[in-house]
């Protein structure tokens, strides 16, 4: 396990350029990392003991139901959960119903780890394409930039020449906002990606997942006496299961057996999480999409953006850039700021304001 956690480790490492926002890493650093603890975490005897344990007779080994039921999946009876414990029923959902066509059947903690690193892999997808198309541009527009109090003072004006020709140069082609486009639509991606993965779960819990959160919240607010909890109906802790065998005449006998579900304690904890953080994170990337489209169309809002993340630059100096350049020369600069010395980009800005209404030249560099 702890092999695992370091193979893991290095796919949360922090990198020392910045290609997206904080939103962005949420989907990829935070909600991945979560939804490969959670695999690990169901996965890990430690916590939960024996994933399913049944009772049933003598006649059958505990290790051949507790298999058994475990690969052929287990079932509770939906109107045995509103039935009164200790009178009606031994426990929320234990029935003695023999009518199969009541049977609700659970095999869905079979797959819960599957699903749930299907999942990060799913979330981490937009880093992916972002990264491929990105291909180390800002790295390299970037590099030996980000710190320059002990560097070589003619080295770094060298540098700063062939950063500003190149902004200059490709600003005046255009090619900046493929740059800036291409990330917008990892972004849209993510998005539909956190949505989709919410249908995902309702399609996984046979339609339960996407009113779990809300069912849970309004439990809380009901009577003790009157309300079912949504955790133990989706996630049953004990649950019925039926072995069929030859019995020594040779007719065939039917065996019930109660089992335990202790993962699920865990497997309802993970989801009632889930939904909310889906939702949270839903919220949030809609919101940077909106913002997106609030940025291509309205010029001032990028001015805005450029002034209340740098104060240190001097607003002629932006409005000139936003003026004559397009979304993707802002976006473009906007990164280069977080990732080089906060001097030097203001000396940046300063040049690319006076250089970028004019003609173009030749480039000189490319990345």
């Amino acid at each position: 396990m702890l092999e695992l956690v370091r193979n893991i480790k290095s796919v949360f490492k922090i990198h020392r350029i910045y290609i997206d926002n904080t939103v962005f890493r949420l989907h990829y650093l935070f909600t991945v990392f979560i939804l490969l603890a959670f695999c690990i975490i169901v996965t890990t005897r430690q916590y939960v003991g024996e994933p399913i344990t049944c009772i049933q007779s003598d006649e059958i080994s505990d290790t051949m139901m507790n298999t058994y039921c475990w690969i052929h999946t287990t079932h509770s009876i939906p109107r045995a959960f509103y039935k009164e414990v200790g009178k009606d029923v031994p426990y929320p959902g234990v029935d003695s119903v023999q009518d199969e066509k009541e049977f609700r059947y659970h095999k869905y903690y079979q797959w819960v780890c599957f699903v749930l690193f299907l999942q990060a892999a799913l979330f981490y997808m937009p880093r992916w394409a972002w990264k491929v198309m990105e291909n180390g541009k800002m790295e390299s527009i970037s590099k030996h930039l980000d710190f320059v109090i002990c560097a070589n003072e003619n080295e770094i004006l060298k540098k700063k020449k062939l950063l500003i020709d190149y902004i200059v140069n490709n600003a005046h082609q255009h090619q900046h906002d493929w740059y800036a486009y291409k990330y917008f639509s990892c972004e849209l991606a993510a998005f539909i990606n956190v949505i989709g993965q919410m249908f995902l779960m309702d399609r996984f819990f046979d339609g339960e997942f996407l009113n779990y959160g809300l069912e849970v919240l309004q439990f809380a607010e009901l009577d003790q006496k009157d309300r079912t909890d949504p955790m133990i109906r989706i996630f049953p802790r004990m649950t019925k299961c039926r072995f069929h065998k030859y019995g020594h005449s040779g007719n065939v006998e039917l065996h019930d057996a109660l089992c335990i579900l202790p993962l699920n304690i865990i497997n309802e904890k993970i989801y009632i999480f889930l939904w909310f953080w889906f939702i949270i994170l839903a919220v949030l990337t809609g919101f940077v999409l909106l913002f997106r489209i609030a940025l291509i169309v309205c010029p001032f809002l990028r001015i805005y953006m450029f002034n209340a993340k740098y104060r240190i630059l001097r607003i002629q100096h932006v409005h000139t850039i936003v003026r004559h350049g397009s979304i993707g020369d802002w976006f473009l600069i906007y990164l280069l700021g977080q990732n080089i010395d906060i001097l030097l980009f203001r000396e940046i800005v300063a040049d690319l304001a006076t250089n970028i209404v004019t003609e173009p030249k030749e480039i000189t560099v490319n990345a």
